[in-house]
């Protein structure tokens, strides 16, 4: 995985260079609010939308972030995750 941060997003690659998916945020001081995740259907059920879960999640902690899951796929993981609830910061709000 590595951050693009001119393009706000962390792409995954698979070993020929390919983007096999990618998470999209917008960061502003040390909140990162992760806004999308998509995976390339040629990769999809490779478990690369779980594998950028874990690896954004991880960059965030690394480098002392507090995190806003606005992407649905990502918010959901996160509750199967229970180990970064440190670092999320949830909206009672929904976003319509």
């Amino acid at each position: 995985m590595t951050d693009v941060p001119e393009r706000e997003r962390f792409e995954a690659r698979d070993e020929a260079g390919v983007v096999a998916g990618v998470v999209t945020y917008q960061l502003t001081g040390t909140i990162i609010a992760y806004t999308h995740t998509e995976v390339d259907p040629a990769f999809e059920g490779r478990g690369v939308g779980s594998t950028l879960a874990r690896a954004v999640m991880d960059d965030a902690r690394a480098r002392k972030r507090t995190v806003v899951p606005i992407c649905p796929f990502l918010a959901k993981w996160l509750v199967k995750h229970p180990e970064y609830e440190g670092i999320v910061i949830r909206s009672t709000r929904k976003v319509k």
